[in-house]
């Protein structure tokens, strides 16, 4: 699935242990897990469901998960946070704070597309489904979504109308579905509610796990709004001419 060599700050038995956020849904997620070529710990995990309290709960969430693994900040090799797609602000707490941690402790932050750690655990839930569909909340009438086959994403991530995916997926066989269970239903999906419904920290750590062992040097993060921002500068005013005189 989609996912320098001054990163090398792992642990003599080849563990690496990371930092994960993600606000890319109106989950906060968060925790510590351990990474190794055997598989992924979660040494410790919140997940609160409040999108109006992103900034607010994460830092908090973070402390909490770093004192229950028992994993110092000097002793984390790299932050792993999703990059979306979400909407602007509570995506932009995730990133932000993830990028800002990295750059304290000067380790890599990796990003992974949200979706990706969906579909992912998904499959770790069901493990013979060959098609999974993730799909969360774009609002506006709008959903986010992917379409992966074999583990690897095939269509997305994409914003679009509900209507316009179920057009999409006509005759499509899908073998399990993750995410918002309101938007699966809206798309077409008639499988039951997912086991899946938002990015945890075995998903995302699972999707950075390569690049994390690997000690590769990670592009710079890019949030994936897929919209235009609301907010526009505002195109500057021609001056008035003032009239001649006697004119009407």
């Amino acid at each position: 699935m989609p996912n320098g060599n001054g990163w090398m700050n792992m642990s003599s038995d080849g563990r690496k242990r990371v930092l994960i956020v993600d606000t890319a849904t109106d989950a906060v997620v968060t925790g510590i897990a351990e990474i190794a070529e055997t598989g992924i710990r979660v040494l410790a995990e919140r997940t609160v469901a409040d999108h109006r309290r992103h900034a607010e709960l994460l830092t908090t969430l973070m402390a909490e998960c770093l004192a229950e693994s028992g994993v110092a900040r000097s002793e984390l090799d790299a932050v792993v946070t999703g990059t979306g797609p979400g909407p602007f602000t509570g995506l932009r707490v995730g990133m932000a704070t993830g990028a800002a941690f990295a750059d304290a402790l000067s380790i890599p932050a990796h990003g992974v597309c949200s979706l990706d750690a969906i579909a992912s655990d998904t499959v770790a839930a069901q493990p013979d489904s060959a098609t999974v569909i993730a799909v969360t909340d774009a609002r506006r009438r709008e959903v986010y979504w992917a379409l992966y086959r074999d583990g690897e994403r095939v269509v997305g991530p994409e914003v679009q109308a509900p209507a316009t995916v179920a057009q999409t997926l006509t005759g499509v066989d899908l073998d399990a579905a993750g995410g918002s269970p309101a938007q699966l239903a809206l798309v077409g999906w008639t499988g039951g509610t997912p086991l899946v419904t938002v990015p945890t920290v075995a998903g995302l750590a699972t999707v950075a796990a390569r690049a994390v062992l690997d000690g590769v040097t990670p592009e710079p993060l890019v949030p994936l709004y897929l919209r235009r921002p609301d907010a526009v500068e505002r195109k500057p005013r021609k001056p008035i001419e003032p009239k001649a005189a006697g004119a009407v």
